[in-house]
């Protein structure tokens, strides 16, 4: 969790910060083999040098981005966890519970579909 300290800190609102900190550390205790990392200013974790899923805050929601083809597999499931969701991120309010059950799907989803992928994004 090291890695995303000063990300969090820059962080103002309390309960955001609190919010994604438990998030990225659950994340990091569920899925130990995964790299944690900040690229393009937001925290993310990788695979082989591949990406699994990012975070990224706003003023109303968390977004979580893991990619086209991970929403597309879970886009009915995601609706039925009270998100919306665009192509590449799904929006989970501050005032929402997180479906960790949804979260654990969408990236071990990742990690088996991009087992063989030699690239940082799909093609």
């Amino acid at each position: 969790m090291e890695v995303f300290a000063e990300y969090l800190a820059g962080i103002d609102n309390p309960q955001h910060r609190a919010r994604t900190e438990e998030v990225l550390g659950w994340v990091t205790k569920k899925f130990p083999n995964l790299m944690p990392k900040i690229a393009w200013n937001q925290p993310m974790f990788t695979d082989h040098g591949t990406f699994i899923i990012g975070f990224s805050v706003a003023k109303h929601h968390m977004a979580v981005a893991p990619e086209m083809a991970g929403i597309h597999q879970f886009s009915d499931q995601i609706v039925q966890a009270g998100y919306d969701h665009t192509k590449q991120l799904v929006r989970i309010q501050w005032d929402s519970p997180v479906d960790y059950s949804l979260l654990e799907k969408i990236i071990e989803f990742n990690i088996l579909d991009k087992a063989d992928c030699s690239t940082f994004w799909r093609k």
